[in-house]
């Protein structure tokens, strides 16, 4: 097996609108066949993180003047969206972005752009709807009228269709109820066991995330500030504190606490 990671990021830096400085010297790896977690706060620049791997910034004003990515040893920065989706990198976004006005089969069938030009590659449709019945379900509705959960389904189900590599996933847990978010995670850590499909997963909830990734990496303020396995993240004490909300004698605590902030600062100084 090839041991190179699927996904390389080394030192980048992201600017908005020439001015706003979001990543500050990013690195991290996603090993192939593996699900790597991205957590931290609100305005970490974890969605900036996989725009720059996708290469969506162009879209918003962003550049990434410093740094290097690389995608299954190819370097992204000069290729375009679509060649990425092409050569295997799919990008679900916050939000979910389904096609509310075509039907759940039509927003599939829109996703059978991305296996252009790759003839080994077939549509598998029943693919998705064994991992997603639901969608078969309702596969002639309209997706507009889909639930928060079907939609997330079916955003996910659009990726896997076109058969991807990696797969990117910014907050699939997001509006969700907690059962819908249990299955959701379910079948992310089914999709990468049985069809080997790298992830690279951004997620606010912390536990859940660790739950099914195998490697993680905390954010704060555009760089990672503390990784590991999954494992030894959850019982960090730093990380079980500010991220899992568990203190040590197994009460909630509050970054509003000073003597906590402090803690936290220290890990970016």
């Amino acid at each position: 097996m090839d041991a190179s990671p699927i996904l390389q990021i080394n030192n980048i830096e992201v600017i908005y609108n020439k001015a706003v400085q979001v990543l500050r010297g990013l690195s991290l790896a996603v090993p192939r066949g593996r699900i790597v977690a991205l957590l931290g706060s609100n305005g970490a620049g974890k969605t900036t993180t996989l725009k720059a791997v996708s290469r969506l910034l162009d879209l918003e004003d962003g550049e990434m003047p410093k740094g290097e990515v690389r995608f299954d040893g190819r370097d992204v920065r000069h290729l375009a969206a679509h060649e990425l989706v092409r050569s295997g990198l799919s990008h679900v976004m916050e939000g979910r972005h389904v096609f509310e006005d075509l039907t759940v089969e039509e927003n599939l069938v829109a996703a059978t752009y991305a296996l252009t030009g790759r003839k080994a590659v077939k549509a598998d449709f029943d693919l998705v709807y064994g991992y997603f019945p639901r969608l078969h379900e309702r596969r002639r509705g309209l997706a507009g009228y889909l639930s928060g959960g079907e939609q997330q389904m079916l955003a996910i189900g659009r990726a896997l269709l076109a058969r991807p590599k990696l797969m990117l996933l910014d907050e699939p847990s997001l509006g969700l109820s907690p059962v819908l978010v249990d299955s959701i995670f379910d079948i992310i850590a089914r999709i990468n066991a049985e069809q080997g499909v790298s992830m690279l997963l951004v997620e606010q909830n912390a536990s859940v995330a660790l739950s099914v990734a195998h490697y993680g990496y905390i954010m704060e303020m555009g760089k990672v500030v503390i990784d590991g396995t999954s494992q030894r993240l959850k019982a960090d004490a730093d990380v079980r504190e500010f991220y899992l909300g568990i203190g040590g004698a197994g009460t909630h605590k509050s970054f509003r606490d000073l003597k906590h902030y402090k803690r936290r600062k220290r890990w970016l100084s």
